[in-house]
């Protein structure tokens, strides 16, 4: 038998023409992998610009109606919300979370009611409502209380779910909270609303735009390093979604994304869930102001970034570039 001419295999041959590269594709992009999240402030018909993350805005709950529609004409399933609570609603316990007419709840129920086929996910954490910043309740030494701010969790979560939410997501890391919001729910007929829990949130430097977005940024005593994890750690990451699926999570959240594929690519082979990814506002900035400063082309690298995510394993991305990514991918 002749031997085959070196090389025999090629593999730049199918890599040759568009149409092979599409059949050949090992991964892929849909607007249905994207969440888009959306930040909520008071009035009507304001869009208040977020200085330090370019092109996102906050909306009056007329607004974030009008971003529903639009996410729903694009093929994107689900958004997220989170709220500005202006700051005299701020105070150190976070009563505003459980008032049923907060400007969560108003969202959650404007949307269920013009675009219900979109899904909502709620974002459960006191910090968009203390006057501290904290994600929980402090004792007076400063440090946060694991037990007592549970339960304000889950007065938070059967609020969102009475408003109409789809998906629970605590993104707080109080231990033990996952399974507290579960039973909670079971217990007021909530059965179908869905955790998706924060399971590995990292301490992390990325997300400074956000805390412009919602309105906490300068009013953080100390930082979030007793609750939040280690950037160090990876095992642990893993304990933390185990412990969090052992509660009744329906799907898990690493947060940030791009700094931890590895943490993403290792929950996806050990544990086969729904894993997703919240590319977080500093993510995001970078991104523009490569763009800004001519570094790089937005398209090309909105699309690399989230095929990263799809690659690493994730069901799905948070991503303040869902609206731009869906129309590149409509074509």
């Amino acid at each position: 038998m002749t031997p085959a001419p070196y090389p025999a295999t090629r593999l730049r041959r199918t890599r040759s023409a568009p149409w092979s590269r599409t059949l050949h594709a090992e991964t892929v992009l849909t607007a249905a992998d994207l969440i888009w999240p959306l930040f909520i402030t008071e009035g009507k018909g304001v869009e208040e610009p977020v200085a330090a993350l370019p092109g996102v805005s906050r909306f009056s709950v007329d607004g974030i109606v009008a971003r529903g529609k639009e996410a729903r004409d694009l093929g994107i399933p689900c958004v997220a919300l989170f709220p500005n609570t202006p700051h005299d609603k701020r105070t150190e316990d976070g009563k505003e979370a459980l008032n049923p007419d907060n400007l969560m709840c108003c969202a959650i129920r404007a949307l269920k009611s013009e675009v219900p086929e979109v899904g909502v996910l709620t974002d459960v954490a006191l910090d968009p409502y203390t006057s501290h910043g904290h994600d929980g309740l402090v004792d007076t030494a400063g440090y946060v209380l694991n037990d007592a701010t549970s339960e304000v969790l889950v007065g938070q979560a059967l609020n969102q779910a009475a408003a109409g939410a789809d998906i629970i997501a605590p993104s707080d890391m109080m231990d033990g909270r996952v399974g507290a919001i579960r039973g909670a729910l079971e217990a007021e007929g909530h059965v179908n609303v869905q955790i998706m829990a924060y399971a590995a949130k990292y301490a992390s430097a990325f997300y400074g735009p956000f805390r412009d977005a919602v309105g906490s940024r300068g009013l953080l005593k100390g930082d979030k390093r007793t609750y939040q994890m280690d950037p160090a750690n990876a095992e642990e990451a893993l304990h933390e979604v185990a412990l969090d699926l052992a509660e009744g999570a329906d799907s898990v959240m690493v947060k940030p994304g791009l700094p931890y594929l590895d943490i993403i690519r290792r929950v996806k082979e050990r544990f086969d869930v729904p894993v997703f990814a919240y590319h977080v506002s500093g993510e995001y900035a970078m991104i523009e102001a490569a763009v800004a400063a001519g570094a790089g082309e937005r398209d090309a690298l909105v699309l690399e970034t989230l095929m990263a995510f799809k690659r690493a394993g994730c069901s799905g991305v948070l991503t303040y570039h869902a609206v731009h990514a869906a129309r590149l991918l409509a074509g």
